[in-house]
């Protein structure tokens, strides 16, 4: 592949990666109006849905949010009947924030068409390109927690 050819698909990479990000952060947006929360929230949200349980503090890191700020956020969530506190059995000291399973089970209509729009993009490739895909992605995370990391200091 020539080289210039190579620095347009690089190109084209980033600038769809950067489309894809917004397209995920907008329809966040919409499914947050939809409950009544904000984007940040939303954020949060997912983190919780992804992981089972977060504590205050990795969402707080998650969402670059103070503490005072992350309490806010759990509050409002709390009082949406979104999350609920529970005690942390390895730490006395600590609460995990979980997703109120009855809320869950509201929420996941919302998504069901992206579940199915995503089933069907991703169908259409390869294992192989499946596996070029994952390891973009998987790479990517490393590489944007390490920029993140970089502008923290």
């Amino acid at each position: 592949m020539a080289a210039s050819k190579k620095d347009e698909l690089k190109q084209q990479v980033i600038i769809g990666a950067r489309e894809y990000g917004i397209g995920s952060v907008l329809f966040r947006h919409m499914v947050g109006e939809k409950l009544g929360v904000n984007v940040t929230d939303m954020e949060c949200l997912g983190l919780i849905f992804l992981k089972g349980l977060a504590t205050p503090s990795e969402l707080g890191r998650y969402a670059g949010l103070s503490s005072g700020a992350t309490t806010a956020m759990l509050d409002r969530l709390e009082k949406t009947g979104l999350i609920e506190r529970r005690p942390n059995p390895n730490d006395r000291r600590s609460t995990l924030i979980a997703i109120v399973q009855e809320r869950a089970t509201q929420i996941a209509p919302l998504f069901a068409s992206l579940r199915e729009a995503q089933d069907t993009l991703l169908s259409s490739y390869s294992e192989a390109e499946l596996e070029v895909l994952a390891d973009f992605f998987r790479r990517s995370v490393v590489m944007w927690e390490e920029e993140r990391e970089k502008l923290s200091k």
